[in-house]
């Protein structure tokens, strides 16, 4: 075990705004990158200050080359510059002594690889030339290195980097469908668009048209958009079966709270219209027994890694199912936790295989499985606007939309309290970068399910007396988990910033319709949503 870093806890990483500035450039679908210089200082110039005594370093192929500490810092600032640079992490009261003390980001990015170094000596085999760390050895210790100190969203570019890359060596996805630091940027500018022209693209002007009264128009001119990526979701599905696709297997695919639920259920009901038939198959039979889930330091379990499900057993009925053949499939039981009995499931001829998951996109799940007999959709909560007027030119947190969402869904129908889901949320989004956000190019269609109402719609839940939102002391027995403390501290200061509806105008499907995606989370929905009953 390696011993790590003890000046902070470790901080969870979170979607990155992308900046105009960058320092990196697409090239035939590949992120390349150009000569960095900044403030006349070259990253080479920024040398490192720690006794290393590492040798070699262990490629992928085991061969062993020689240790060069320089490229850890390249690697990090590549980083950082994706992201518009380290001004993105400044968080005051956790990094500001570094900002301080090293005044630019060549040398912030040295001091960080500085202690990337640290901790690699720090474990004795790593001092053994036969014994070298690994390339995954050490860009963990990167990971590691970023959120103890604060820098998230640097964190966050480098791992869906890291993991997209290793996509590509897998051959999972082609080098075009490569998704860089994992925002796509032609639709995020298309939404801020969207937003601009409705006035909605800063929170002063969203709440603008809460106490204008004009959220009426907002709400129904955002469902409309939603539907038509929905029909032409629809119409695509239609299109590969009328050129003769054997399309059998329909994913919907996205991260935590995205809205798969109420989008897989308006995208079968298009669909069945035309007459196709469908068979779900519910993926949390395939959940491993608690035995199987250790707990960690704060009794957690890690349920949203993709090998939370028994990835063998799934794809073999998966195969099974399209040959044809009967399966039995495990029934489990959550209050249990652990399967409880099978049950027979067949896959008719006429019938499409219906899958509303996660990790939908994860490659070892639909191994051997051809992409021809497979429709793969992605949801993402994706609204993208300002903080304050505008001013600062910091877009919000857009997956801090997705968090408020879930600790309202746990708290009112998982019996957990929303201190609870933010302490999760690392695991959350360790997920995601690694099985979801990094492959979302394999989709074959892309759903925007954020809306500019989302935030007034649920700002009610989180403020007042009887506010969801934990108070400050009940993070003081997590007082080292700095993911948490900063996660809380921006979803809180975001909800106070927006002006919310009344409770009276939430429960109202006058305001906001019974089938809209927010319901599966403040309720009142209108359709039916399983996980919460």
């Amino acid at each position: 075990m390696i011993r790590r870093l003890t000046s902070a806890a470790t901080a969870g990483p979170e979607i990155l705004n992308n900046a105009a500035s960058s320092s990196l450039e697409v090239r035939s679908g590949r992120i390349a990158l150009r000569p960095f210089r900044r403030r006349g200082m070259p990253v080479e110039s920024a040398p490192m200050a720690v006794q290393n005594r590492i040798v070699k370093v262990q490629k992928r192929n085991r061969a062993l080359v020689r240790f060069d500490e320089t490229r850890i810092c390249r690697a990090i600032l590549r980083a950082a510059d994706s992201i518009g640079g380290f001004r993105r992490d400044f968080l005051p009261g956790v990094n500001e002594k570094i900002f301080e003390a090293y005044g630019n980001d060549a040398r912030i990015a040295s001091f960080l690889a500085d202690a990337v170094v640290v901790c690699l000596n720090s474990e004795p085999h790593h001092l053994i030339a036969n014994f070298p760390p690994t390339i995954e050895t050490i860009q963990d210790e990167v990971l590691h290195a970023l959120r103890s100190f604060g820098f998230q969203f640097t964190a966050d570019a480098y791992e869906c980097y890291r993991w997209g890359r290793h996509w590509l060596r897998e051959g999972a996805i082609p080098p075009e469908k490569f998704a860089g630091n994992g925002f796509p940027q032609e639709a995020m500018r298309q939404t801020l668009a969207w937003n601009e022209a409705h006035g909605v693209h800063t929170v002063a002007g969203l709440n603008e048209a809460v106490r204008s009264g004009s959220l009426k128009r907002l709400v129904d001119a955002s469902l409309a958009l939603y539907e038509a990526s929905l029909d032409e979701a629809a119409q695509k599905v239609l299109a590969r079966l009328n050129a003769g696709d054997p399309l059998r297997m329909m994913w919907v695919s996205g991260p935590s709270c995205s809205g798969k639920t109420t989008t897989t259920v308006k995208l079968t009901d298009r669909l069945e219209k035309h007459g196709l038939r469908f068979l779900m198959l519910n993926l949390d039979d395939y959940f491993w027994s608690l035995v199987e889930h250790p707990t960690d330091w704060i009794n957690d379990r890690n349920y949203e890694t993709p090998e939370a499900l028994d990835i063998q057993l799934l794809n073999a009925h998966l195969r099974e199912l399209l040959e044809g053949r009967t399966i039995e499939k495990p029934v489990y039981s959550f209050k249990e936790g652990r399967r409880t009995g099978t049950k027979p499931i067949k896959l008719e001829k006429d019938q499409v295989l219906l899958l509303d998951c996660l990790h939908g996109l994860y490659p070892p799940i639909t191994e051997w499985i051809p992409p021809s007999t497979q429709f793969r959709l992605y949801i993402e909560t994706q609204n993208v606007l300002y903080e304050g007027d505008g001013s600062a030119d910091r877009l919000t947190t857009f997956t801090d939309v997705r968090l408020i969402r879930r600790m309202l869904r746990d708290a009112r129908h998982r019996n957990h309290g929303t201190l609870h889901t933010i302490l999760h949320w690392h695991y959350v989004r360790a997920g995601e970068l690694f099985s979801i956000i990094p492959l979302m190019g394999l989709a074959d269609h892309s759903v925007n399910g954020g809306f500019p109402f989302d935030l007034p719609a649920l700002k009610g839940f989180f403020s007042g007396s009887d506010s969801l939102l934990p108070k400050p002391e009940e993070f003081e027995p997590y007082a080292g988990f700095l993911d948490a403390r900063v996660r809380y501290d921006r979803v809180k200061a975001l909800l106070e910033s927006v002006a919310g509806l009344s409770q009276e105008q939430v429960a109202s499907y006058d305001l906001i319709p019974g089938d809209a995606v927010i319901r599966e989370f403040i309720g009142g929905s209108t359709i039916k949503i399983p996980h919460n009953e």
